[in-house]
């Protein structure tokens, strides 16, 4: 079993558009792929973890979210940074009732973790909300936040009074990975091949 980094697609990938259902408004942000393919290089897979709860609330469709997400992969791929694959949660407690599956809940981790022999204790979950950090505290591993223009302060100020050995910000999406790849410490001999399977969730 090895590490993964688990990283948010909105605000942290790609720009938030908010509940986005046109898959040419993707727009990767800056260093994004500098960020991949650093963990591509060092033979450690990401997966996007993304909570789409505009599925629940009727703003967007799942083929509207199945062309996002193919969208977001495929230029990641075309720039040379593949991603091992995306999973996302469609649900939204007020309309579906409650699940394990939305962040900060681990559920997606979990699944990742039984489909792909992950370790979870030895993994990253990087973002710009508490909630893609706080899994950490629950599935093992570190959390980092990376602040952008859609964080809410409250989000900064939460994670600042949980800073740790397990909780960390960064300035940026590449210094993140810098910090998750130095405490994933991937095992001698990792392929430094880059990921180009694709999971659905």
């Amino acid at each position: 079993m090895s590490g993964a980094l688990f990283i948010d697609r909105d605000g942290t990938l790609i720009a938030d558009a908010h509940y986005l259902s046109d898959a040419s408004r993707v727009r990767l942000l800056p260093r994004s792929v500098e960020a991949v393919q650093l963990a591509n290089a060092a033979g450690v897979p990401v997966y996007i973890v993304t909570n789409q709860s505009g599925i629940a609330r009727g703003l967007i469709t799942e083929a509207e979210y199945e062309a996002t997400r193919v969208r977001t992969e495929t230029l990641l791929a075309d720039a040379g940074a593949p991603v091992a694959g995306t999973y996302h949660c469609p649900h939204w407690p007020d309309v579906s009732g409650p699940c394990d599956c939305r962040k900060p809940g681990i559920g997606l981790y979990r699944q990742a973790a039984t489909a792909h022999a992950l370790d979870l204790a030895s993994s990253a979950y990087i973002g710009d909300r508490w909630r893609d950090v706080a899994p950490a505290l629950e599935g093992g591993g570190i959390g980092i936040l990376v602040p952008g223009i859609e964080t809410p302060a409250t989000d900064v100020e939460q994670t600042r009074s949980a800073l740790s050995a397990r909780i960390h910000i960064a300035d940026n999406l590449v210094d993140a990975v810098r910090l998750a790849l130095a405490f994933i410490a991937p095992q001698s001999g990792a392929s430094d091949a880059p990921p180009s399977s694709s999971d659905r969730s």
